[in-house]
């Protein structure tokens, strides 16, 4: 089961940015790659919190993100993307967003991550500033969301192959950007069809990692990284949005 990907509420919090894929955010076909859409989804999440004078109240941290892709934006192409509050928990928030060509009837991505709420000094989970509650919860529904662990663990998995995460991949946090681990499953579609179909891809983000070589493992659709001393760092499925769903 995915997370859902909910509407608008009324009356809450929306925000809009214009994007425009780069040289260094496609593939050879000149589609833009799935690591790339994740970088898109954590600027318009900052620029968010900016604009609502929110980003010294907390530091966010992604748990989880499913995109769901319809058709690929490609290189130069205008989008705009939407993003708004979907749910609240104690500890952390849900958010939605859509990106799209402007005069396109449906969107080309739809994305929902699971961010958990950080207190700046301690980096430990906190609950929500009145201010933060004021902003992104006014409007919404009571949706409570929770951050639950809910893809397993590897089970009867076998070594699809290994890789090596980079210095130069590192964020201001310290440890490898959730983004880069999305080349892991962007590396499988650059070796099948120039131009592929629908897809869904969910990633669940664990233990922090730090550059080095690290396992990868498959059992069907799923996918996980690990450390070379079984540490499980990410769980991610990935399959055609004409297939059922795992």
């Amino acid at each position: 089961m995915l997370t859902e990907l909910v509407p608008p509420a009324d009356g809450c919090r929306r925000f809009e940015a214009q994007f425009r894929a780069g040289f260094a955010d496609c593939s050879p076909s000149g589609r833009m790659r799935l690591d790339a859409i994740a970088r898109w989804l954590q600027e318009i999440a900052y620029a968010d919190v900016e604009n609502a004078g929110l980003h010294f109240h907390a530091v966010w941290v992604v748990r989880r993100t499913r995109l769901s892709i319809r058709r690929f934006p490609r290189f130069a192409e205008p989008q705009v993307a939407v993003t708004f509050c979907g749910g609240l928990g104690r500890m952390w928030a849900e958010r939605r967003t859509t990106i799209g060509r402007p005069d396109a009837a449906q969107s080309d991505v739809e994305a929902v991550s699971l961010w958990v709420h950080l207190a700046p000094g301690s980096w430990r989970p906190s609950v929500f500033s009145a201010e933060e509650l004021a902003i992104y919860g006014d409007g919404l529904p009571q949706r409570r969301v929770t951050a639950r662990l809910r893809h397993p663990g590897p089970q009867d998995a076998s070594e699809r192959g290994r890789w090596h995460f980079r210095a130069t991949e590192c964020d201001i946090a310290g440890h490898i950007n959730n983004a880069v681990y999305l080349q892991v499953v962007e590396e499988e579609l650059l070796a099948g069809p120039e131009e592929p179909g629908p897809l869904e891809v969910e990633i669940e983000y664990r233990s922090p990692a730090q550059p080095g070589e690290k396992l990868v493992l498959e059992n069907g659709p799923r996918r996980w990284i690990t450390g070379l001393d079984g540490d499980l760092h990410a769980a991610a499925v990935i399959f055609s949005s004409d297939s059922a769903s795992p």
